[in-house]
């Protein structure tokens, strides 16, 4: 047997688990905020644990409300720019690099999340705030929490698996 008849596909390289995945995860993500949006206060903490709290926001940015000042329709376009690149990746991107496709299908689910909420309500709904005393994040989302966990994923599979040379 030969290298390339070992090397199992990994399940997000192929494009029925991968749209099954997103399609579930943009419907978690929006399931919470719309739940967010009926039941938490805007703009008041509700602690949950230390230095983790609820607070609903909007943002009408992109992650950590950067080019809020931007049109709103230069940011659904660059969104989809970044999609569509992604995609692209995630087809260019060996069958056998699982972490690589999990993270591009982590990346694709919160970007299309986000545009969701962009077309629905003008702005992104924003509800988790981590914090100290005299110190907050930026206020984010589950699928802000998806596309940093993504990125996360494409980096690791950069540093930690094996590449094949001569493809």
């Amino acid at each position: 047997m030969t290298e390339q008849t070992l090397a199992r596909p990994a399940l997000f390289s192929r494009p029925a688990p991968i749209l099954f995945f997103i399609v579930v995860a943009v419907l978690i993500d929006q399931i919470v905020k719309i739940a967010v949006d009926h039941y938490l206060p805007l703009q008041e903490v509700v602690p949950v644990v230390p230095m983790l709290a609820l607070y609903r926001t909007y943002n009408l940015g992109v992650a950590f409300s950067m080019l809020s000042g931007m049109d709103g329709w230069f940011i659904v376009g660059m969104r989809l720019v970044i999609v569509a690149f992604v995609i692209w990746l995630w087809y260019r991107t060996a069958k056998d690099r699982w972490l690589a496709h999990l993270g591009y299908a982590l990346i694709i689910a919160g970007a299309i999340g986000n545009l969701v909420d962009r077309f629905a309500y003008g702005h992104v709904i924003d509800y988790i705030l981590f914090y100290t005393e005299s110190w907050s994040f930026a206020v984010f989302n589950l699928a802000d929490s998806f596309i940093t966990i993504g990125a996360g994923c494409v980096i690791l599979d950069e540093l930690l698996l094996p590449k094949k040379t001569g493809r």
